[in-house]
């Protein structure tokens, strides 16, 4: 089993920044990539970045809402991956939750508790 725990959510004004961090802990060796997923009140959960591990380790992926402004890198030697969050927007806020996967099917299988992200406008 694989834990995520989140952190550095909170209160920003719009156009403000905002650094997430998610520490993983258990069986991280199962972890393919790890990403940030998020959702606001009355809206689905939607996929925000990812970043691959392994051999594809570095490379990244963003929903097109969240490109050029978000950063999603990763430390291994922390077991840890950020979502650095720039140029924020009121329609950014919500509960944000570090994500892991197990294989390449881009479904996650692993999921932390979240973190709230309100952005003030």
């Amino acid at each position: 089993q694989v834990q995520l725990v989140e952190s550095g959510g909170g209160l920003v004004q719009a156009g403000g920044s905002l650094r997430l961090s998610c520490a993983a802990s258990g069986s991280i060796f199962s972890i393919t990539a790890m990403g940030w997923y998020r959702q606001a009140p009355g809206k689905q959960r939607e996929f925000v970045a990812r970043i691959l591990s392994g051999d594809s380790s570095g490379v990244t992926e963003y929903a097109g809402s969240v490109k050029g402004r978000f950063t999603i890198s990763r430390d291994n030697a922390k077991n840890s991956v950020y979502l650095q969050m720039n140029s924020l927007k009121p329609e950014d806020g919500g509960v944000y939750s570090c994500v892991g996967y197990s294989d390449y099917t881009g479904v996650p299988r692993h999921w932390g508790q979240g973190t709230q992200v309100t952005v003030s406008s």
